[in-house]
């Protein structure tokens, strides 16, 4: 079941109080993190959200036991485990608890025991602790399906959101040199194909991420002339989209593919994958093209490169495609699931 708009039927007199829990991250920003600061700014006046943080990063038993045993001393009328650390629903009300999966990722990377014990903790033992599932994209979902054979009303489908500082920003595009951004430098982001790709394309690569020596050496063996960067915090990330000329999101695997949505937002043309969450969330305002092929992800460069009236299209529909991931709708959707989850708890 994918959540509807929020039509509100709170009436306490009392705000409704949620708790976010979430994981203790080893950098001072994470993806996750942020796109919950961003819902809750989006957030209903009677939906007060506190903040709880787990107090040791996840890593090794002694810590996530931990984690465990203090996530109950701060429940509310309504829980919610934001991602990634599953295994603090152990000790929470059930009827009071969601759990937002955003991938399946570390489930088709692993093997052997270490893939079973992810699944146990990760997924399995979650699942029977929590009353709602919710997942980023249909594609998370039925992967979910496939793996915990489930209820499947009991997994909701809530898109992730933009941040407001993705705004509109014309600009020229650079039909002689232009830049291509690269989002990503992890085993799915696919970067090694797309420089094979982009050879003899006369194009500056923009890369966002750290290059491992296979990536680099790739890049030299193909000619590609490209600028790296890691580290950047979310406004410099804002001007990276402003820079380029189109974004190049060809990822193997994604539980939602934000980039996608982002470049929309901006008014850049997109050229994605055809496979998982990446066509639910481009629309028709990105071309498709399949990941594990050199050449259709070189067809799909070229046409944008090449069709003024298509890459005009592209950037139309992205504009209006980008308006279904407003943080104002989709804490709108969260509303009405906490509003559920609360009546439903009695």
């Amino acid at each position: 079941m994918q959540a509807r708009d929020h039509v509100p039927v709170h009436n306490r007199s009392e705000p409704l109080t949620v708790t976010h829990y979430h994981r203790r991250f080893d950098d001072s920003y994470s993806s996750i993190e942020g796109l919950f600061a961003e819902i809750r700014s989006g957030m209903p006046p009677f939906i007060n959200c506190k903040i709880v943080v787990a107090p040791f990063v996840s890593r090794g038993f002694w810590r996530r036991l931990a984690n465990i045993i203090t996530a109950p001393f701060y429940q509310s009328d309504v829980n919610h485990i934001t991602g990634d650390i599953n295994y603090v629903s152990f000790l929470l009300s059930r009827k009071k608890t969601i759990l937002t999966i955003h991938d399946c990722v570390v489930l088709e990377r692993l093997s052997g025991l270490k893939k079973a014990i992810f699944f146990l903790f990760w997924y399995w033992l979650p699942e029977k602790r929590i009353g709602i599932i919710t997942a980023v994209s249909h594609s998370t979902k039925k992967e979910l399906l496939r793996y915990l054979h489930c209820d499947p009303e009991k997994i909701r489908v809530i898109h992730n959101c933009i941040s407001a500082d993705f705004k509109p920003q014309a600009k020229v595009f650079n039909a002689t040199r232009p830049v291509l951004l690269q989002i990503g430098t992890r085993y799915n982001k696919n970067l090694i194909r797309v420089a094979e790709a982009l050879r003899d394309i006369p194009c500056h690569l923009r890369i966002i991420g750290v290059l491992n020596r296979e990536q680099s050496a790739a890049l030299s063996r193909f000619n590609i002339d490209y600028s790296a960067k890691a580290g950047i915090t979310g406004q410099e990330m804002v001007r990276e989209y402003q820079d380029a000329d189109m974004l190049v999101f060809v990822s193997t695997y994604e539980g939602f593919g934000l980039p996608v949505a982002e470049a929309n937002a901006v008014g850049r043309p997109v050229v994605t994958s055809n496979l998982l969450s990446m066509p639910e969330v481009a629309g028709t305002a990105a071309c498709l093209v399949d990941p594990y092929s050199v050449p259709d992800i070189r067809k799909g460069i070229l046409s944008v490169l090449s069709d003024r009236d298509y890459r005009e299209k592209l950037i139309a529909d992205g504009y209006e495609n980008a308006k279904r991931f407003n943080a104002a709708i989709i804490a709108g959707q969260y509303a009405g699931l906490y509003e559920e989850v609360y009546r439903n708890s009695f």
